[in-house]
């Protein structure tokens, strides 16, 4: 061991020899005290948490103020620390695998306040706040059937991703959570402005809106809660620092409601450690692995095995096979238009086109689940409905079907059909043309004049946070 005696080899020698010389004692104030590690497991997560902390402290009145403003709502930061509580460990641990500072287990209360569900007004989503484009780029998976952005290990692999690399990029912690927050490219252009002016290059020098200019101290002012709750007069639930959730291999379609059930776990619950699944129906190729509370695994395991009350699922996909209204899409599935539309979140007014595939009914008889090639590619994609009047013209001298339906935008055919003569008749001057014309849009102020419905947009449900630029 380190700092016992060498012994020589010789055999004429029976002392003990010691390099250069007998060895001076070692006070406790040479000692480094990143070198001593403790002997006791941290007492719950937090402190596992405070141990691992490791990028320098940003200071300033723009921590004080958010520190100000956290501590003056003890009610936000119970509901966002519990919340959270199913989500800290599983990233502590790939923090530390990943030997990255633990601060950042705490950037999702930033950017969503720890709820998988959050989709801002740019349309980021999930804990971490992944735009559709960025999401795509670190591999999340966002289909007509579920959205990786929100998912619990994918996201926090792909946020963790990003972060390295923005770090590898600038160097600096503070400036990777900036970029993170306004883009790499915007980061990069306003060092280089700076360096140009000859100014300073930390993330306090750079000119960056004001979102930007508040993440990290946001950051910091939770940081300083957690290291120091008593200071803030903050209560911070106990997480126990053991795993929260396991995965849990599911091998055919399951509803929702059931794998709950089955699990012995409230909807709510399971929701939350597996917000990536928005419709009620689980894929099993697409998301061939779901998370539970760690009690509950085999809960789910053993009655999953035994469960004979028929299928696991009552929904499947399907593919349209040509563009086709809500009704018709309905009577081919054999469903009423209003549940086709309530669990595709279809508007009114509105076709679905060709190669959409949309969550049906499954009918008792069908034994095939979902393959894995529309569990991982499928798309909806809807057209707005055009609506049409009859109307009647007159036609001029020598005029023909075709000529009609040329300078009216219609098929041949249609206006064929439309005056039940051929294809290729003619029509005698002044005759009525039976057209079915498209009807324009109104502007809002005469739509409102004629007793007209103004579209509304449908609500999405989910939480609404700040604008994001990733």
């Amino acid at each position: 061991m380190p700092g016992d005696p060498v012994l020589s080899t010789s055999p004429s020698s029976t002392q003990p020899v010691y390099p250069n010389g007998p060895l001076s004692p070692i006070h406790s104030a040479q000692t480094p005290s990143s070198a001593v590690a403790s002997l006791q497991p941290p007492a719950d997560l937090w402190e596992r948490i405070r141990r691992g902390f490791a990028m320098p402290d940003l200071q300033g009145e723009l921590v004080t103020d958010r520190e100000q403003w956290y501590a003056s709502r003890p009610d936000y930061i119970q509901r966002m620390t519990e919340r959270s509580s199913k989500y800290l460990f599983h990233i502590v641990e790939e923090l530390e695998r990943r030997n990255m500072p633990t601060e950042l287990a705490l950037l999702p209360y930033i950017e969503s306040a720890f709820n998988p569900q959050a989709v801002s007004s740019a349309k980021a989503a999930g804990m971490w706040q992944f735009m559709p484009a960025t999401g795509k780029y670190f591999d999340l998976k966002q289909n007509a059937f579920r959205d990786d952005r929100r998912d619990v290990l994918a996201s926090t692999r792909a946020a963790l991703d990003y972060l390295q690399k923005l770090h590898g990029m600038f160097g600096d912690w503070h400036l990777a959570l900036a970029a993170y927050n306004w883009g790499e490219g915007s980061v990069g252009r306003a060092i280089a402005r700076n360096r140009k002016d000859g100014l300073g290059t930390t993330y306090m020098d750079l000119r960056m809106p004001d979102e930007t200019r508040l993440y990290v101290p946001k950051l910091q002012a939770v940081k300083n809660i957690v290291a120091n709750p008593q200071t803030f007069r903050a209560e911070l639930p106990l997480i126990e620092n053991h795993p929260y959730f396991q995965q849990v291999q599911i091998t055919r379609d399951i509803d929702v409601a059931l794998a709950a059930k089955l699990a012995d776990v409230e909807i709510s619950n399971f929701k939350a450690l597996n917000p990536s699944a928005h419709r009620p129906v689980i894929l099993a190729a697409g998301m061939p692995h779901i998370l539970l509370p760690w009690d509950n695994a085999k809960i789910f395991q053993r009655n999953f095995e035994a469960y004979t009350q028929g299928q696991y699922a009552s929904w499947t996909a399907w593919t349209a096979p040509a563009t086709l209204s809500v009704s018709d899409a309905a009577r081919r599935v054999g469903m009423s238009e209003t549940d086709l539309r309530g669990v595709n979140n279809i508007p009114p007014r509105m076709l679905i086109k060709a190669g959409s595939t949309l969550l049906v009914s499954r009918s008792a008889k069908m034994d095939n689940d979902v393959t894995s090639h529309v569990a991982d590619t499928a798309q909806m994609t809807l057209a707005p409905e055009i609506v049409t009047r009859r109307s009647t013209v007159k036609a001029r001298k020598g005029e023909t079907v075709a000529s009609i339906a040329k300078r009216y935008g219609q098929s041949v055919a249609s206006v064929a059909e439309w005056n039940k003569v051929s294809a290729t008749a003619g029509f005698k001057l002044g005759q009525q043309v039976v057209l079915f014309l498209p009807v324009r849009a109104a502007s809002p102020v005469r739509a409102q004049t004629r007793g007209a419905v103004k579209a509304v947009p449908r609500s999405t449900g989910k939480a609404v946070v700040k604008s994001r630029r990733r």
